[in-house]
């Protein structure tokens, strides 16, 4: 599994995808992404970051599946409630706050747009330092908005901050953080909830 994990990290280097886009696409962290780039076929391999890496390919590969996981998503965030804009974090966090924000309207019958954020580790220019992701202006805004924030995994719980920054710069109100798969076992987020299907813990 970790040879292919490697190969696989270093095609997508080749194809020019930045740390934080393999990261995103292996759903590993960037501690893990940077390291299996680093590898090299003919020398020993160092210690690899303690991580878990995730495939929901059975889930992201089929849109019914889609849309049941979706939903589950949708259901935990009425606790907080409703939403005015579903913000799906770029890239895999997209397909489920798309079908989120539909699935979310039919459910309390109030209009859901849907934003997407664009983090900086996805930046060629990246500065790790930097809090400074984006909010495509092509969908949604968050201003004035109550806003459900959507992810695909959450690793360190970095991203999910940039989100809530950005989102509350921009004079929103983040209600909490959906994710599939919770990686740090995290509660909240800079005091937002965070709501998950699947937590993953380390004994």
């Amino acid at each position: 599994m970790k040879e292919k994990l490697i190969q696989k990290a270093q095609e997508l280097r080749q194809h020019g995808f930045t740390t934080g886009e393999i990261a995103d696409e292996l759903n590993v962290s960037m501690d893990t992404a940077r390291w299996l780039t680093l590898q090299k076929p003919t020398e020993e391999k160092t210690d690899a970051p303690t991580d878990f890496a995730i495939n929901w390919k059975s889930i992201g590969g089929n849109s019914a599946r889609l849309r049941y996981v979706s939903s589950a998503l949708s259901d935990m965030t009425l606790t907080y409630g409703e939403a005015e804009v579903v913000c799906g974090i770029a890239v895999s966090g997209v397909p489920f706050a798309t079908m989120m924000a539909d699935v979310l309207e039919d459910m309390t019958g109030f209009e859901t747009s849907l934003a997407i954020f664009h983090p900086n580790k996805h930046r060629k220019d990246s500065d790790e330092t930097s809090d400074e992701g984006t909010i495509s202006t092509n969908f949604g805004t968050v201003e004035g908005k109550k806003v459900v924030i959507v992810d695909d995994v959450i690793t360190s719980g970095k991203t999910a901050r940039e989100v809530i920054h950005t989102v509350k710069d921009l004079g929103g109100e983040p209600i909490c953080v959906t994710v599939l798969i919770d990686k740090a076992g995290l509660s909240e987020i800079e005091e937002i909830p965070v709501e998950s299907l699947i937590k993953v813990s380390r004994l």
